[in-house]
């Protein structure tokens, strides 16, 4: 893989440069032009996508678009559809998007045809969620499954869960999806409270079978699985191979834990944790929504594929979104980035994103091993409207930081309840419009004035306006949209990593406190060399945990 171009060298970046200095937000006058907002707003798939309140201008995405062809993000993107190891600090292969490629297409890469592999693992995992659907897979009393219960962390955990969330009309009645991921044990006692043994299914999530809190969550749930079924008279035998199945390539361990292999669904090294929602971790989904809704969610992903691959750059959907928000990191000093979801369903979607967007680029060196040459990454943040306007919306409005807004809406409700007369999702679409709006266009001191507010008040009442947002709507959220949804913004977070000349598909900055919390764990039991050997902080926090821990 050749050496990353140096954006910040480009003739692009140069010039992005001087825009930006000379650049002076103005959405009053700027929407003085009648044709700014069909100029800025583009359709990707389903999604109706209004970027005409962001910091674009023609210049400005001319100059974006040049440098996007500048650092060679177009051979990139080819590379990553095609199975090149882009992700070259673990010499991989990134082929997230050959997990929803159509059945019958073909992409050969390492003398395999992945394709005919994903859908081997995806029609084993459709017969296995038609079999607990439809009550075919029984319990060790022969009760049909009624609980599924996901132990996994990281993308095996948030992924699943979002996506179970944010689809909750239509799970399968009479069935309920759980996620425990915290080694903390609160998360799987909480999880496991009131659950029928009889009925429950755990789906242990763990490529290697090896990650250290789903192992220990998945022993805990064994556990309890055999404590509770003694305690109900029931024998514990064969319970294993009746009440789990994995997500793992790891067949001997699994064997050896008690599940039957032939209810072990792998995936493959080029799919990043982060990346796997729509691979075999994403199972339970599978069995709460059904087969035929996990193939309309992996449809959904396929169309932004298609899009970004196909899609004149100009029209690019997640090509622009990328490209703006380097922009705003690089050109408009903007270290946080929020997500706005005017929908309870996507309550969990900034979380999901948080780990897309900042575990692939939150990098110190390029992919050559470099140092980098500008600010890599964003913190990604954010709550469902209308919660978050009655939280942080105020540092938005009227804080000194800058916080570029995606704002997330739907015209379809999955409840149309009205109040009165009034009709409920409009007053909260009411909210979403105006958010949007509020931040562009602001409030004068003049207009304060002009509404009677005391002249002491008037600064504190003053909106200054000219906040960047895009604002992404659809239909409704269907498991097809939500795939959209995903796969754009992993589509924005490639952009960003390629103009900034990282590898976004490793994350070592996960391992070294896994590694610590190890070496700690004689120090933390009473070993005291062990002890002594941490430094004077780490030890003073042992000691106060040892003296307050009843044993």
């Amino acid at each position: 893989m050749s050496a990353p171009v140096d954006a910040t060298r480009t003739a692009a970046w140069e010039r992005l440069t001087a825009l930006s200095k000379e650049l002076t937000v103005d959405f009053r006058s700027w929407f003085t032009d009648p044709n700014r907002a069909s100029d800025f707003t583009f359709s990707a798939g389903d999604l109706y996508v209004d970027l005409s309140k962001s910091y674009l201008t023609a210049d400005v995405k001319a100059a974006l678009l040049d440098l996007a062809e500048e650092v060679g993000l177009p051979a990139r993107r080819e590379a990553m559809f095609c199975g090149q190891k882009i992700n070259v600090t673990e010499h991989r292969s990134v082929l997230h998007t050959a997990l929803r490629r159509a059945p019958d297409d073909e992409l050969v890469v390492d003398g395999r045809n992945v394709v005919a592999d994903v859908r081997e693992v995806l029609d084993r995992m459709y017969a296995c969620a038609d079999q607990v659907r439809s009550g075919a897979w029984r319990g060790v009393t022969g009760k049909p499954i009624t609980t599924i219960v996901n132990i996994g962390i990281g993308g095996s955990d948030l992924g699943p869960v979002m996506a179970y969330e944010a689809l909750r009309p239509f799970v399968q009645d009479g069935l309920e999806c759980r996620y425990v991921s915290n080694i903390d044990p609160t998360d799987i006692g909480e999880k496991l409270r009131g659950v029928d043994p009889q009925t429950v299914l755990f789906i242990v999530a763990s490529k290697t079978f090896t990650t250290l809190e789903t192992l220990t969550n998945a022993r805990q749930a064994r556990t309890w699985l055999f404590d509770s079924l003694k305690a109900q008279g029931i024998s514990t035998d064969g319970a294993v191979a009746k009440h789990f199945v994995a997500v793992s390539t790891n067949l001997g361990k699994v064997a050896e834990f008690g599940i039957d292999p032939q209810n072990a669904f792998g995936f493959w090294d080029w799919v990043g944790g982060r990346y796997s929602v729509d691979s075999a971790v994403g199972l339970s989904l599978a069995m709460a929504i059904g087969p035929q809704g996990f193939e309309e969610f992996l449809a959904g992903f396929r169309m932004m594929d298609e899009h970004f691959l196909a899609a004149a750059p100009e029209d690019n959907v997640p090509l622009l979104m990328g490209l703006l928000n380097v922009f705003y990191v690089n050109f408009m000093a903007a270290p946080t980035h929020a997500v706005l979801p005017y929908s309870q369903y996507l309550h969990r979607f900034p979380a999901y994103l948080q780990q897309l967007t900042m575990e692939s680029n939150g990098k110190r060196v390029r992919w050559d091993g470099t140092p980098v040459t500008s600010q890599t990454g964003e913190v990604f943040w954010g709550e469902p409207g209308t919660n978050g306007q009655h939280a942080f919306y105020q540092l938005i409005h009227q804080g000194t930081q800058l916080v570029p807004a995606d704002f997330i809406a739907f015209a379809q409700p999955q409840y149309p309840l009205c109040d009165g007369q009034s009709d409920q999702h409009e007053l909260f679409l009411g909210n979403f419009f105006a958010q949007t709006k509020a931040l562009a266009f602001g409030k004068t001191a003049a207009e304060v004035r002009r509404e009677g507010t005391p002249e002491d008040l008037v600064s504190a009442r003053v909106f200054p306006g000219n906040k960047p947002t895009a604002s992404i709507m659809a239909p409704a959220l269907t498991p097809c949209v939500l795939g959209q949804l995903i796969a754009l913004y992993e589509h924005i977070t490639f952009v960003q990593g390629v103009v900034w000349g990282i590898d976004s598909f490793d994350q070592w900055g996960v391992e070294l406190g896994k590694q610590m919390a190890k070496e700690l764990t004689g120090a933390i039991a009473g070993d005291p060399q062990a002890l002594a050997e941490q430094d004077a902080s780490t030890r003073g926090l042992i000691d106060y945990y040892r003296a307050h821990r009843d044993k």
